[in-house]
Formats: C-alpha cells, sequence, structure tokens
C-alpha cells in the first residue's frame, strides 16, 4: 500500500502550529474588534455565477470548480453521464459544474450584502477570517488552501475609512512585533487616466494584469506582455515611464501629475493618495506611495492597498486590498461603496517564524504534568489537578503507572515545563513535589498552597 499523502498547496498542522495561527488569528480578531467591525462567516462554496467574471482573466483561472453529483436524484445523475460525455469528444459543458469553492472573502461579502441590505446596519462594518482556495502553482507563501482575514466598511465612501484600514494594519504588525514592514498604497484612478493616455479605458485591463506582473517578471516581460496584447510601441512608452517614475511621497505623485496631465481620473486619485499619505504619517503608520501596484482584480475602483515584509524575507506581499464602489451592483443593488483589506495568515506566519518573532508563551498549552505512580496516587493526583484546573492552570495527569523516564520524555516532547510527583509520602503529609524541568529545582509544597505557587 502507498504511503498517503496530501493534495499539492495543502498542509496537516500540528499543536504548535495551530497555537501559532491562533496567536496571530487572536491578534489579529482584537484589533478589528477594537475599531467596532463585527464577525461574519459564508459558506465555503458559492454559486459559480457569483464568483466567475469577478477576479480577472487571471484570476477566473485559478478557480477550484466543484464537480457535480447526481446521485440523490437519477435524472440528475443521467444529464451529467451525458455531459462528461460532451467533455470528453471535445464539447463545452454548463451542467458538469455550478457551485465553486471561494477564492477570496470580498465576493462572498458583496453577495451577503446584496440579499440582506434592508436588515443590515449602514454602513455595513464587518471581519471575516476563513479558509479561501486558489488553483494556484503551490511554492513558500503560496498554498492552494489558506486563511484570509478580511476586515471591510460596506456603504461608505469616506476617506475616513481608508485611513482607518491604515491604522489597523500598523496597529496588527505592532502588536505582532514585526519590524520593518511597509503599506504601499495606490489609486485605481491613477491607473485609468495611464489607460486613456495609452489609448482609451479598454486597456486598463491589459494594463493592469501586466503591470500586476512586474515584480515576477520585470519591466521588459512586462513590455512584452503588452506588445503581445497589441498595444501600440508609444503607448507601451508612456506605461513604462509611469511605472519608473522616481521621487518619495508626495514628490513622486508630482512627477506622476506630469506625466497623466490634469485628467479628472487622475486629480481625484492624487487627491485622495495626498490625504491619505498625511494622515497615515501622522498616525505613525510606515506608507509608501507605489505607482507599480496594480491588484489586477476587476472590482477595485479607488485607492488600493499591499502590505509588504521587510526585503530580508523572500515572500510576496503579506496582505492587500482596496476600494471598491460598486461591487454589490454586480448582484443588483447598486451605489453601495466599500473598502477593505485582508491579511494572509499564512504568510505571517511564514514570515513570524522565520525571523523567530513567536512569543515563548505560543509554545506550549498544559503548564503542569501530574506523574502516575499507581492507583491510589492517581486518584489523588486526579482531585489535585481538578483544583488547579479550577483555578486557570492547565494540566494533565499522565494516563498509566509508567516508568519515570516515559512520563519524563513525554513532558519533554510536549514542551511542559513543571511536573508534580505525589507518592505515599507527599500523600501522608498532604504536600506535593513540583519539579521545574528547564531549571531542574524542586521543592514541596502543602496542597492548600499548590495554586498559588504555580500561578507565582
Amino acid at each position: 500500500m502507498s504511503k498517503p499523502s496530501l493534495p499539492p498547496g495543502t498542509r496537516d498542522f500540528c499543536a504548535d502550529t495551530v497555537r501559532k495561527r491562533r496567536y496571530i488569528l487572536d491578534t489579529i480578531r482584537s484589533v478589528f474588534e477594537c475599531y467596532g467591525f463585527e464577525p461574519l462567516e459564508t459558506p465555503a462554496m458559492e454559486n459559480l455565477d457569483t464568483l466567475l467574471g469577478k477576479y480577472g482573466e487571471e484570476g477566473d483561472k485559478l478557480i477550484f470548480k466543484i464537480l457535480n453529483n447526481g446521485l440523490d436524484n437519477p435524472e440528475k445523475e443521467k444529464s451529467i453521464r451525458e455531459e462528461w460525455e460532451k467533455v470528453l469528444t471535445g464539447k463545452s459543458s454548463k451542467q458538469i459544474t455550478e457551485r465553486a469553492l471561494r477564492y477570496d472573502l470580498t465576493i462572498p461579502l458583496a453577495r451577503y450584502v446584496a440579499t440582506w441590505h434592508q436588515q443590515l446596519p449602514i454602513p455595513f462594518k464587518r471581519y471575516q477570517i476563513q479558509p479561501v482556495w486558489r488553483a494556484d502553482r503551490p511554492q513558500k507563501g503560496r498554498y492552494r488552501e489558506f486563511y484570509q482575514c478580511d476586515v471591510d466598511v460596506v456603504g461608505s465612501s469616506s476617506l475616513f475609512n481608508e485611513i482607518e484600514l491604515g491604522c489597523i494594519a500598523h496597529q496588527v504588525f505592532t502588536k505582532l512585533g514585526l519590524p520593518g514592514y511597509t503599506l504601499r498604497i495606490n489609486h485605481r484612478k491613477l491607473l485609468v487616466a495611464l489607460a486613456e493616455n495609452c489609448g482609451g479605458i479598454n486597456w486598463l485591463l491589459p494594463i493592469t494584469v501586466a503591470i500586476d506582473k512586474l515584480d515576477k517578471i520585470g519591466l521588459d516581460k512586462v513590455k512584452d506582455e503588452l506588445r503581445l496584447r497589441g498595444l501600440a510601441e508609444s503607448a507601451i512608452d508612456i506605461v513604462a515611464k509611469y511605472l519608473q517614475a522616481k521621487g518619495n511621497g508626495l514628490d513622486l505623485l508630482q512627477e506622476l501629475s506630469l506625466l497623466l496631465g490634469n485628467e479628472k481620473a487622475a486629480q481625484d486619485g492624487f487627491k485622495d493618495l495626498t490625504n491619505l499619505f498625511n494622515s497615515l504619517q501622522a498616525q505613525g503608520v510606515t506608507v509608501q506611495i507605489d505607482p507599480t501596484l496594480a491588484r489586477g482584480l476587476n472590482y477595485y475602483t479607488g485607492v488600493i492597498f499591499e502590505l509588504q515584509v521587510p526585503k530580508t524575507v523572500k515572500i510576496g506581499s503579506i496582505g492587500g486590498g482596496g476600494r471598491y464602489d460598486d461591487l454589490t451592483g454586480l448582484f443588483g443593488v447598486p451605489n453601495m461603496p466599500g473598502v477593505g483589506i485582508s491579511f494572509g495568515v499564512d504568510r505571517i506566519y511564514d514570515v513570524l517564524e522565520e525571523l523567530d518573532l513567536f512569543p515563548a508563551t505560543t509554545q506550549t498549552s498544559t503548564q503542569v504534568l501530574f506523574f502516575n505512580l499507581g492507583e491510589e496516587e492517581a486518584n489523588v493526583a486526579f482531585q489535585q489537578m481538578q483544583q488547579l484546573r479550577q483555578s486557570g492552570i492547565s494540566c494533565e495527569l499522565y494516563p498509566e503507572a509508567v516508568k519515570f523516564d516515559k512520563q519524563f520524555k513525554y513532558a519533554e516532547r510536549k514542551k511542559i515545563t513543571t511536573v508534580i510527583i505525589l507518592g505515599q509520602k507527599e500523600i501522608a503529609a498532604q504536600s506535593a513535589t513540583i519539579k521545574n524541568l528547564q531549571t531542574g529545582n524542586q521543592e514541596t509544597v502543602a496542597w492548600t498552597a499548590l495554586s498559588k505557587q504555580l500561578l507565582s
């Protein structure tokens, strides 16, 4: 029999990993709730037509489609079999799949708001922490199943929302002790103005899709891709000048304004970026205006974000998002502006692990192990253990009376630093022997003082 394996791009999580991930999730959740956001959960799968066409040409290719089954309906099973025959003979199929695993948490949010908007408080402030799936090529920091932590405001156009999202990112990474992060910002209206300068708004999607690959393939390959899509050489030169603009902060915006002209889209973008940049800097957020940031998803319309880790860590962005002013319009509820940002838990985990930034307290769950010396001793130990648990001390009793060596090894593997020994001598004196496995120190403590001693 062959050894069992996991699907590529998925992982098992051991206890240490789960605790570290929980530390990240709890930290992020606490910040979200501090800013007044409420939790939301949506199904793992959505109807296929809910997702298709929302992520651009590249994104749609990465959607995991779910194969229909007809086991509960003989007529449906027959129809699916017939469709499979069409697939095998090269003909298209519309009935093989009707559902898909969610690609992100933003489109499900838009579908939810469109469904329930009459009962929701508007603006609707929600956070969502759930797994998503993408049929991507697995590599470091890129998985096919991974968690996202999204925080969004729907029903408000105020730039204060973008400012708060930047502050949320800053507070999350400050609490996680992650140094050297950068919040990169840009504006889709600058990209709209760029497309207009290159021949018209129809060039927006091809240009943003190509620019979004800049970090991976470089400027020359971006230009080659635009040539393949039919963009004129003069327009490619404009894109290249845009991507090579120099300067920091507001000086960079001044240079871009000379390139993009006085079009309304450009001026709106410059105004928002100027206000956002100044406000975030005043709040101590490490922010950088980056015209190369495109986020090639169709639904973004305004400010876009990306969270970058220190360059010493070879990994992509650890979060991103932006404004989408008519996302619910895709589901029949127009004029519902929104903005949000998403944190990539799995990549944040990889960064904290590589930089050794997890607190020692995330390494263990059991604080105390009671050794098992026999049936009578174990019964007394169990009673003492239950009292310690009432005091909030996590502890366990080794289930069998085996050699001390085996019980010590168990404590070592679980990273338990304290063991308690209750033998006949200790029971007679109503005391316990406490041994610290890190220091080797050992002391005898009365049962009445046991919880106080351990808590200290």
